[in-house]
């Protein structure tokens, strides 16, 4: 090994770490003056803006694509978000309710979209945060609404429903799930405690791996973590970090049956994001009562005319009268774009119920 080069090149990176703190603490006093200028405007609201922080994050990856990087996408984003989130910090204080306890997934997309330097609530259940974001208590919730593998969150579709808040913004947090313990092997494991969709997610494992295992459902991984650690029996499926955090080993790995296993979460709060260019609309709105054909495809009719792509369809009973139904609607493009609100204004006249659920940046696998 030549010494020379090595310490040549340990003294570099010292330098460039110099460097690139300086440029970051210059950065946070241009965020307190961003703060001072707002609120001798009288702007006296939280200083989060899901469009400007998702056209950074854009603008940062097209960076590292054209300085031809060896770090990845997710790398980056990962690092500028966190740096977002600390200067964030010093403008406005962001509490943010998620699905407890410590360890879930849900947890995860916190962090994910917002940085390590938030403050977090921890709820006991989805409809909680969806309270404590009307209530004022949390600035913003994050909550699951799908699963590649196993479908809609149906609690969240129907929270969506009667909430005067918005959808602001979405995560895409791939799902690795692990088999939990303080035991050292699968031989003392006598029951199973996880999430049912985490249950669905890995069912063929189970099935090859502890078929006869009892397996009793708990209301969050997280909370499957904790019992196995308060009661130092069974197994949890959750997240490796649940287990770092409750102090249990890793019997297995990664054992959920799609290895392309994606939860989808919403952000949801009372911003009205602006357009970035590459947005996601979500509305919910049903065909007028009486059975009569083709209603349905009265409704999704103007998309197709229009050329605006919806990228899902969901049902659900509207429980206004047997059989009737909600179709819960994403679609590409922002309400302000002009096709897309003409569009969504000839379906509202075509439905019996409308509701437009938000308008948002669409995350992607790096950013979130």
């Amino acid at each position: 090994m030549n010494d020379d080069r090595l310490g040549a090149a340990r003294a570099r990176i010292d330098a460039l770490d110099a460097e690139i703190q300086q440029r970051i603490v210059e950065r946070a006093r241009v965020a307190q003056e961003v703060r001072d200028i707002k609120r001798d405007a009288g702007d006296l609201s939280d200083h989060y803006r899901p469009a400007r922080e998702a056209q950074v994050l854009t603008r940062a990856v097209e960076r590292n694509h054209a300085l031809e990087s060896p770090l990845s996408d997710q790398a980056i984003s990962s690092i500028m978000r966190e740096i977002m989130s600390a200067c964030l910090a010093l403008e406005t204080p962001l509490s943010v309710s998620y699905l407890g306890p410590e360890g879930t997934y849900t947890q995860s997309a916190v962090y994910k979209h917002f940085g390590h330097q938030v403050e977090t609530r921890v709820a006991p259940a989805i409809d909680d945060i969806f309270r404590d974001v009307e209530s004022g208590t949390a600035s913003y919730g994050v909550v699951p609404v799908e699963n590649s593998t196993e479908g809609v969150v149906s609690s969240t579709l129907d929270l969506l429903l009667a909430t005067p808040l918005s959808i602001c913004g979405e995560v895409m947090l791939p799902v690795h799930h692990h088999l939990l313990s303080v035991h050292e092997s699968m031989e003392r494991i006598d029951v199973v405690y996880a999430h049912p969709q985490s249950f669905a997610q890995c069912r063929r494992w189970l099935d090859g791996n502890l078929p006869n295992t009892p397996r009793e459902p708990m209301p969050s991984n997280g909370a499957a973590a904790r019992r196995v650690a308060e009661t130092k029996r069974g197994a949890a499926i959750a997240s490796a970090a649940a287990g770092v955090l409750y102090g249990l080993n890793a019997l297995a790995a990664n054992i959920e049956d799609d290895p392309n296993n994606t939860t989808r979460f919403l952000v949801i709060g009372r911003q009205q994001p602006e357009p970035t260019g590459a947005d996601r609309t979500s509305i919910v709105c049903s065909a007028p009562q009486g059975g009569e054909p083709g209603a349905l495809f009265s409704l999704l009719e103007p998309f197709a005319k229009a050329g605006v792509n919806l990228s899902k369809i969901e049902s659900r009973p509207s429980r206004r009268a047997a059989w009737d139904y909600n179709f819960y609607l994403d679609l590409d493009g922002h309400q302000a774009d002009p096709t897309v609100a003409a569009v969504i204004d000839d379906v509202r006249s075509r439905s019996a119920f409308f509701k437009i659920l938000g308008s948002y940046p669409r995350a992607s696998q790096q950013n979130g």
